[in-house]
């Protein structure tokens, strides 16, 4: 059932009902629904509907959240990307876009279709499918691709009609990772909607709660959890990005936040009304859920990824367990494997020929190069990390992120990426670049303290930067690739710790 429907019922049930809130304006159920199903009518009319994906670049995330639905109720497939994007930008991520703007005066250009795995599995994996799977439906027809850059008009008429399929390919999100290069990643109605019951058991959250959604609605953790919020019947709160100043104001009357973990503590320092924060896109901070609970706050974390949905969550503390229907196993035989995933919530891959991890055996398991320690069903998940982020250094393998769980104990440090940075005998050395935003970082000599307390030697970091701020991916997370691009450059953002 599309997310747009779930809005129309409840309108018809609860009118007067909140259901969004921007920096523009809001809008009742009532008066979302008109507006979603005028716009759907000027999509349809102009030729947008199954078959084609709406490209969608809009600044106000309350009119980005209706040219969504409009797409979704019209039967396109939306695809939300950055409002600055020029025509070239989209381009390069949809293939040629002759369609306009808002007014959609014409809907024409080729799409790429949709493409499977690009890339192959470990040796002794069977070989993915060269393209989509064979038990996947493949599009019957080219798509072609809208670019929506203004604000849908919405005319009165009849009702879209409308033929929706839980297998429709009907939602499109980006993923940049750590690397900031965003891949476009299609996957079906079902693979979203269907998992909305199961991450309403696991939260409470229903349709009497306020939704803080804190962050742009370009990461799929942002768009799902708007797209989520709608379909329970709950208020969403979209202030397009972090509210900064006014984040008391709004988690004066929010109930629920979905959020990256290091803006949990800014939430925990004023906790208003709330009661839940849905943590996802990273791992937890040590003694992050302890503050929490001090807050009168509970928190449901969750691992997951882009191309595969939820994965595992921890509601008590006690560990990740999978989430309901899938099924998990960690391969390899070493401290560390690789995780590989079985579950109705998987993406059906990326969006023309982009390249991306997504790999998929002959038995519909699916990796994106998650490493995890070995996993037992009786036990929890403990993942550390993407596989490729690893560094080779002195025929050691070091994980980055358990070098910066480390780092991020140490008094002053907000947060840490690590990396490798060139050696002419040991390949790589790992480097730790130190985010302290309020002051000076603190002393190498107490870093090298803290590393030698709880690090092996070749963990240990050999060079030592901070700078006043991390780059970020749209999700939040401190982007990796760039930090070493960064520092690789000699940006003279980045001093060097002696």
């Amino acid at each position: 059932m599309p997310v747009a429907e779930h809005v129309l019922a409840h309108a018809a049930e609860r009118p007067s009902r909140l259901a969004v809130r921007g920096p523009g304006g809001e809008l009742t159920y009532a008066q979302l629904a008109d507006r979603v199903k005028g716009a759907a009518r000027h999509l349809a009319e102009t030729g947008a509907g199954p078959g084609t994906t709406a490209a969608i670049g809009l600044a106000d995330p309350v009119e980005l959240l209706v040219a969504v639905l409009a797409a979704d109720l019209a039967g396109a497939t939306p695809l939300v990307g950055e409002h600055t994007w020029d025509r070239a930008r989209w381009a390069a991520v949809t293939g040629p876009l002759t369609a306009a703007t808002g007014s959609l005066s014409a809907v024409t250009g080729p799409l790429a279709a949709v493409t499977g795995p690009s890339a192959t599995v470990p040796a002794g994996e069977p070989a993915p499918h060269a393209t989509r799977p064979a038990d996947r439906r493949t599009p019957a027809a080219p798509p072609v691709a809208v670019l929506i850059d203004a604000p849908l008009p919405y005319a009165a008429g009849p009702d879209v009609p409308r033929r929706a399929q839980p297998g429709d390919l009907a939602w499109a999100c980006f993923s940049s990772g750590s690397t900031g290069r965003p891949r476009a990643i299609v996957r079906t109605r079902a693979s979203w909607t269907d998992s909305y019951p199961h991450l309403n058991a696991l939260t409470g959250i229903g349709p009497d709660d306020v939704v803080l959604i804190p962050g742009p609605l370009v990461s799929s953790l942002y768009a799902f959890a708007a797209l989520h919020t709608l379909a329970t019947g709950a208020t969403a709160l979209l202030p397009g990005r972090w509210p900064g100043g006014a984040l008391a104001d709004h988690l004066a009357e929010a109930t629920v936040v979905h959020l990256v973990p290091h803006r949990l503590p800014d939430v925990l320092e004023r906790p208003g009304a709330l009661r839940v924060a849905v943590v996802g896109g990273a791992a937890l901070a040590p003694g992050a859920r302890q503050a929490a609970e001090k807050a009168g706050v509970r928190v449901v974390a969750y691992y997951g990824a882009t191309e595969l949905s939820f994965v595992a969550a921890d509601t008590d503390g006690s560990g990740l367990r999978p989430f309901p229907e899938v099924e998990i196993e960690v391969r390899g035989d070493g401290p560390l494997g690789e995780v590989w995933v079985r579950s109705p919530w998987l993406a059906e891959g990326y969006l023309g020929e982009a390249a991306g991890p997504l790999r998929r055996d002959g038995d519909g398991w699916v990796s994106v190069g998650d490493v995890a320690e070995p996993y037992h069903k009786e036990g929890g998940l403990r993942v550390r990390g993407r596989g490729d982020g690893a560094i080779q250094t002195g025929g050691a393998t070091v994980v980055p992120e358990d070098v910066e769980e480390v780092l991020r104990k140490v008094p002053g440090v907000a947060d840490a990426v690590v990396v490798g940075t060139p050696h002419p005998s040991l390949e790589s050395v790992v480097t730790a670049v130190i985010e302290s935003p309020f002051g000076e970082p603190p002393a190498r000599a107490l870093l090298e303290e803290a590393a030698r307390a709880a690090l092996d030697w070749a963990q240990r970091p050999r060079r030592w930067y901070a700078m006043s701020g991390l780059p970020r991916t749209p999700t939040g997370k401190p982007a990796r690739a760039q930090v070493a691009a960064r520092l690789a450059d000699g940006d003279p953002a980045i001093r060097r710790l002696v």
